[in-house]
């Protein structure tokens, strides 16, 4: 299972410098986790950016993957990742919806440089 965070998501879309390091799991629906909160980032770059439509069109491909709400036990857990590894929420969440399914976090986030699960490509 992977889970690609905001910042690789908008590198692919964007066909930035890392774009290929992403496309391998992006394009592995099956084992797509997107969680909503990626999807409201995405959104509100790709809006701010280029307009709705571009936008919607960012959102309809990453709802080929398998959409995770956040919920109650989803934000426990995001508060304690959050704590223990002195992130923001967004990241937190996203960490912690890897986490809940054993998946790989695809990242240019340095937050997640030195975790487990983590595929970390610098910016």
């Amino acid at each position: 299972m992977n889970v690609v965070d905001s910042s690789a998501w908008l590198e692919y879309l964007a066909d930035g410098p890392n774009a290929e390091h992403f496309s391998d799991a992006l394009i592995d629906i099956d084992n797509l986790i997107v969680p909503t909160i990626c999807m409201y980032d995405v959104f509100k770059t790709v809006y701010r950016q280029r307009g709705e439509d571009a936008a919607l069109q960012a959102v309809a491909l990453m709802k080929q993957g398998t959409t995770i709400d956040l919920t109650d036990d989803f934000a426990l857990q995001a508060a304690k990742i959050s704590l223990e590894h002195k992130i923001p929420m967004a990241d937190s969440i996203i960490l912690a919806t890897a986490r809940a399914h054993n998946a790989v976090l695809w990242t240019q986030d340095q937050d997640f440089e030195e975790m487990e699960n983590v595929k970390y490509f610098p910016k």
